[in-house]
């Protein structure tokens, strides 16, 4: 083909060409026409049907032409069949750029770790560790496997899991997450998880089969595909018809219009558009700590209006926590709160005690200690009487007003308040609350200005479930909802738009599966993660905002790319017919094969895109 120009043939002329072309044929092209052929007997065609019949078509008409002196074909054979192959070799290295997140996740686990053996640490590949193993793990070392701190505490790099940047600080009764770098101290972890049951074997068989599903609009896709291929067939022998029949033009030309059209229109990039999207944006999701379960669920994220969130463990914290301390020394109303509280194992005083550690407090030394029936609790310090207790201590004790109306106002919010006083004097105030996430209010704004309708589903009553709305700028509270009247409100929600239902606990698993979406918390139960289409690793609000962002975002981008599939042919397909010959458009095979495979890498390309396209919660 270079050097015919020039005048130059290549040594034996068309029989030297017959006999590379025959082996192209026999080598490259068998696999098309047994693909084919097998979708024949199927009663179906398929992509390698265009391919086989057009080069079959060239091959044979060449050998005809060969011995009948008119120009033969051969190069353009061989020319097809390379530039397709080459074109499913680049789609081919593409698509494991595009999921290469699986791999990477999978290059993360620790090869080896110091497990107890007999009374002593010794090395030992990650195979051989079995659950309840004891694990130490030094400075700079990977994390084997999924466990509990038993001893020692430390700050931990979990970035290529969770997708969180900062380190986070770890002690003992804390989880760690295997194959996460362990920064500063030592410490000692007991197994709970090995092998594929660990969160980052858990993590690469989800977005694996997320790649590996097809969403509704692929399928739609392969039934347009059914039709479009015999068309292109009955294109192709119209094209051949016409202008040999009725235009009066030499069979090499009719011949060459007719493979032209089977050439160009097969529709690889069609088959690809929407595979390599779904790859890219499941892999990028994976790596900002958001699992896609599989393509239905993307897609069906991308048309969400109504996102409706869980109240306990999801827009709050789950456990009480200090909100406020009130009174003229508040260190010393928190000493002896926290001493008080020290024996008791009731979840507020565990707020109590928690705020006394982070503040650096040492709960005061108590004697004589006793119940104040329904009330609270009172002992001896430093030999004056000290008590905490509820509200209704109020009623023993004449405090002043500014401490009622405060009292008032932290109830007003929907605050425990807990009492604390010594020597019959109320001395101090402590509000405790399951207070919002810090990420709550920024996620449930971000969701309003994308025009999202946002709802608050729970169990809780009334006044404190909308006081915590209020907090976090809700649109709508539904409260003192039973666990299995969850699902009925979603239903009910649904009536009028599609939902996603953001929860954690086993109480929440119905919904999850009744709404359009079911985001688990990844902090949740298994029955929570088990039941939701998108699991959040980090515990994080903000990443509703950016999975239903991202969604969206991938399945433009399929659209976009099954655009372009379609542009192609619906360009390409007149010219290879023909249609603009007396303007001096003609299409080649050679030429009809480039465009093809070229349709296919833009499609690719434009997926692998979707790595770059900004999220706001990137910005």
């Amino acid at each position: 083909m270079i050097t015919m120009p020039l005048g130059y043939m290549i040594p034996g002329g068309d029989w030297t060409a017959f006999i590379l072309a025959t082996i192209v044929m026999i080598f490259a092209g068998w696999p098309f026409i047994q693909s084919a052929w097998a979708s024949f007997k199927n009663h179906h065609a398929n992509m390698d049907t265009l391919v086989a019949m057009g080069t079959v078509t060239a091959y044979l008409y060449s050998i005809y032409a060969m011995f009948n002196s008119l120009g033969v074909y051969y190069e353009a054979v061989v020319v097809v069949i390379a530039l397709v192959l080459l074109g499913s070799l680049f789609e081919e290295k593409m698509k494991t750029s595009a999921s290469g997140a699986v791999s990477k996740l999978l290059d993360l686990q620790a090869k080896d770790a110091e497990v107890m053996r007999d009374g002593k640490f010794i090395n030992l590949p990650a195979e051989q560790i079995l659950v309840g193993d004891l694990i130490r793990v030094k400075p700079g070392q990977k994390i084997a496997v999924d466990g509990q701190i038993t001893e020692g505490q430390s700050t931990i790099d979990e970035s290529m899991v969770t997708g969180e940047s900062m380190p986070v600080e770890k002690k003992v009764g804390d989880n760690v997450i295997g194959s996460t770098i362990n920064n500063s101290g030592t410490f000692i972890f007991k197994t709970k998880k090995i092998g594929k049951d660990t969160l980052l074997s858990q993590i690469v068989e989800m977005v694996k089969q997320a790649q590996t599903s097809k969403a509704p609009i692929q399928k739609i896709v392969d039934q347009i595909s059914n039709i479009f291929v015999p068309l292109v067939l009955i294109i192709a022998v119209l094209s051949f018809t016409v202008w040999y029949v009725f235009l009066g033009a030499s069979l090499v030309n009719s011949v060459i219009f007719a493979v032209s059209v089977l050439i160009i229109a097969c529709p690889c990039a069609l088959g690809i558009a929407t595979p390599t999207a779904l790859m890219v944006g499941t892999g990028r999701a994976a790596k900002l700590g958001i699992l896609i379960k599989n393509a239905e669920v993307l897609e069906a994220a991308h048309s969400v209006k109504t996102v409706v969130f869980d109240k306990t463990g999801t827009i709050t914290v789950g456990k009480p926590q200090v909100t406020d301390i009130i009174g003229a020394d508040k260190t010393r109303v928190l000493t002896i709160a926290a001493g008080l509280e020290s024996s008791s194992e009731h979840p507020l005083a565990t707020a109590i005690l928690k705020k006394a550690e982070e503040e650096k407090i040492i709960p005061a030394k108590i004697e004589q200690f006793s119940a104040i029936s329904g009330k609270g609790v009172k002992a001896v310090i430093d030999d004056k009487t000290a008590f905490v207790g509820n509200d209704k201590l109020i009623e023993s004790y004449s405090p002043d007003n500014l401490l009622l109306k405060q009292m008032k106002a932290l109830q007003s919010e929907a605050k425990t308040v807990v009492i604390v006083g010594i020597e019959n004097q109320i001395i101090g105030l402590i509000a405790i609350q399951d207070a919002p996430k810090e990420s709550s209010r920024t996620a449930i704004a971000a969701l309003k200005k994308e025009g999202l309708k946002t709802v608050m589903l729970t169990g809780d009553n009334p006044l404190v479930a909308q006081a915590i709305g209020n907090q976090v700028g809700i649109d709508e509270v539904i409260a003192d909802v039973l666990p299995n009247d969850k699902a009925d409100h979603i239903k009910a929600l649904q009536q009028t738009a599609p939902v996603a239902f953001v929860g954690d606990g086993i109480n929440d698993a119905p919904a999850l599966t009744t709404a359009d979406v079911g985001i688990a918390m990844g902090s949740g139960t298994d029955i929570a993660i088990e039941s939701g289409g998108i699991v959040l690793v980090k515990n994080d609000l903000q990443d509703v905002v950016t999975a239903l962002e991202l969604s969206k975002k991938t399945f433009n981008r399929i659209r976009l790319n099954l655009f372009w599939a379609f542009i192609y042919n619906v360009i390409g397909i007149p010219i290879a017919a023909g249609v603009f010959y007396s303007l001096g458009f003609i299409l080649s095979p050679e030429f009809a094969g480039l465009a093809m495979a070229m349709s296919s890498i833009t499609v690719v390309v434009s997926s692998l895109l979707l790595n770059n396209v900004k999220l706001s919660s990137e910005s």
